[in-house]
């Protein structure tokens, strides 16, 4: 199996504070590989690392075959990233962003023009070429910040929180396009907080306080992370209820989902004692990835405190 990113014990310290802790990842060519974590988890840095733009305190790491820390500059030269504040140039048209980005990267003139339009189809902007970005919805920009970040042909490409500020048709459309680029061969590393776009990728690695705390596929954290018996619940005032429940003997962990809460029991058995307690029938439910999260970030402050 070939591995594209590998990192050992992968370190970066700000002064007297630890941004990513002995961090060891590895992403297999041509997979979309997810990388979630709470604010300030450690995840840009992490990304930042592996595009040779942050050297690492200590440990180590290879992206490409190409050494992070001796060979951060063909690292760059070999991979596109777009960041959570990917530079567009809002009074040039579409068409003359893309052209800028193919200038950066050196693709030759009569490339160019052919490679704009393979990233005008690839993002769906086609039809968009001659409007000034300063113009377009965020959705739009996002796909031709993408296009920019593609227009070299990398064969990985980091996106850092890509559709943050979206509307949930656009981010449904970027991971469209994304699915397509692996089915191509191309590698996808990305930052999310979204659940529904975490189910998406091969491989997750969940990262909280810089320490990496789990990683495997999406159905593998979903089927073995969680032990007990979750349940689902419809309580008046259920927000304000959470502290109450977690004081009961036989429940572990209780978090909020909208209007609902997820309750973590010890077992099946103590179902019916609960539902005596709250006079609320329970359904017994499988755990979602946001429920894998939440325990797996409990889990980490507890360890920590």
């Amino acid at each position: 199996m070939e591995y594209v990113v590998t990192t050992r014990d992968l370190t970066r310290n700000f002064g007297s504070f630890t941004a990513v802790n002995k961090l060891n990842i590895r992403i297999k060519r041509g997979e979309i590989f997810g990388f979630l974590g709470p604010n300030g988890s450690g995840k840009t840095t992490t990304i930042r690392m592996l595009c040779g733009i942050l050297a690492p305190t200590s440990g180590s790491g290879t992206v490409l075959g190409y050494d992070l820390t001796r060979e951060a500059e063909k690292i760059k030269q070999n991979i596109g990233y777009m960041s959570q504040k990917f530079s567009l140039y809002d009074d040039l048209t579409v068409f003359e962003n893309l052209d800028f980005y193919a200038g950066m990267y050196s693709i030759p003139y009569r490339e160019r023009k052919k490679r704009i339009a393979e990233m005008l189809e690839l993002s769906l902007l086609e039809g968009k070429e001659n409007e000034l970005v300063a113009n377009l919805s965020g959705g739009f920009k996002q796909r031709l910040a993408m296009g920019c970040a593609l227009i070299s042909r990398p064969s990985i490409l980091f996106l850092d929180e890509p559709t943050s500020g979206i509307s949930p048709v656009s981010r449904r459309m970027f991971f469209e396009i994304i699915q397509r680029l692996a089915n191509d061969g191309v590698t996808v590393m990305v930052t999310t907080h979204f659940m529904d776009e975490a189910e998406r990728c091969y491989n997750i690695a969940f990262i909280s306080e810089g320490t990496l705390i789990a990683s495997d596929t999406p159905d593998n954290l979903k089927n073995n992370v969680i032990k007990g018996c979750l349940v689902e619940v419809d309580l008046p005032d259920a927000l304000h209820r959470t502290g109450e429940i977690e004081k009961l003997p036989y429940v572990k962990e209780c978090s909020v989902h909208g209007p609902l809460l997820h309750v973590l029991l010890e077992s099946e058995k103590d179902l019916e004692l609960f539902e005596q307690y709250t006079g609320t029938k329970a359904a017994i439910i499988s755990p979602s990835l946001e429920d894998v999260f939440i325990h797996l970030a409990g889990k980490a402050k507890r360890q920590v405190s």
